[in-house]
């Protein structure tokens, strides 16, 4: 009936015929040859975890590697973030400390494990040079103990500093990672196109969408690694201006320290010199008397 009323419309008006074969073309879709057969696939996906259950095996193991990489920024952040905020609560303390201290020794308040490095590196310089060092000494001691305490601190900064590079690696890797996921779904796209001569959206659309979730997950796990890491940053910032300022407190008790037996050695050295004028004039009057 369908194909009467075209040949009567084609006969008034052949644009007309034409037109309406036309829309009948996209309504009832592509007429094929006669003898022709091709493949109905049908799909059926509810939801993104189906879809994911259903991925290719090379997809899957690229999202498994973007949730492990997701798990490791936060597991990171929680375990840096406690390590942080204990490291500064300790330099706040030693800091209050050993601002009032007056020794090297004077070290009852002082429990963080790179100010413990100090003090016990300073005392450790200052015990070499002797129990009556000379002024001499004493220089190279602070000389020796300013360039020490740089080393202190890098292996501190070292030390807070593990787990950010593997955050910095995930925030840069992670979007290339879901990349290649996404290569591979459109990939297995178009092979099943070519596989079942179908152009249907229901044998292209599965593997469309596990391009686009595996695009997504390498994006969430890229993005909170980046704040993550810039975060970490910000307070090892902290960390180390806090840990300048111990060395230069440690460096301070050092110099008055050795200014203290610096003093003590030249008041030694003196009072002999002392003792003999005051001898002196003694053996004089014995002899007038004599």
């Amino acid at each position: 009936m369908q194909n009467r009323a075209l040949r009567r419309w084609q006969k008034l008006s052949p644009a007309a015929g034409r037109w309406l074969a036309g829309m009948a073309l996209i309504v009832s879709g592509p007429v094929h040859a006669a003898g022709s057969s091709q493949p109905v696939v049908t799909v059926r996906n509810d939801g993104i975890l189906q879809i994911i259950a259903h991925a290719d095996p090379i997809v899957k193991a690229v999202m498994l590697l973007l949730v492990a990489a997701s798990i490791a920024s936060w597991a990171l952040w929680i375990v840096k973030g406690i390590e942080l905020r204990r490291a500064q609560a300790g330099l706040r303390n030693d800091i209050g400390a050993l601002a009032g201290a007056a020794s090297l020794r004077d070290r009852r308040d002082v429990h963080d494990r790179s100010t413990v490095e100090m003090l016990d590196m300073a005392s450790a310089e200052l015990e070499r040079a002797g129990a009556t060092p000379s002024h001499r000494m004493l220089e190279g001691v602070e000389e020796r103990v300013a360039v020490q305490l740089p080393i202190v601190e890098a292996r501190a900064i070292q030390r807070i500093l593990w787990g950010t590079n593997l955050l910095a690696s995930i925030g840069a890797i992670s979007p290339f990672v879901g990349l290649a996921g996404t290569v591979w779904g459109i990939m297995n796209s178009f092979l099943s196109i070519s596989r079942t001569h179908a152009t249907s959206l229901a044998v292209v659309a599965p593997g469309i969408a596990e391009a686009l979730i595996a695009t997504a997950m390498g994006l969430a796990a890229a993005i909170p690694a980046v704040l993550i890491y810039n975060s970490l940053t910000r307070s090892i910032a902290c960390y180390r201006r806090m840990l300048s300022e111990v060395s230069v407190l440690v460096a301070c008790i050092m110099s008055r320290e050795a200014e203290r037996r610096d003093i003590a050695e030249q008041a030694m050295r003196s009072a002999p010199a002392a003792r003999r004028d005051q001898v002196v004039p003694i053996a004089q009057l014995t002899g007038e008397v004599h």
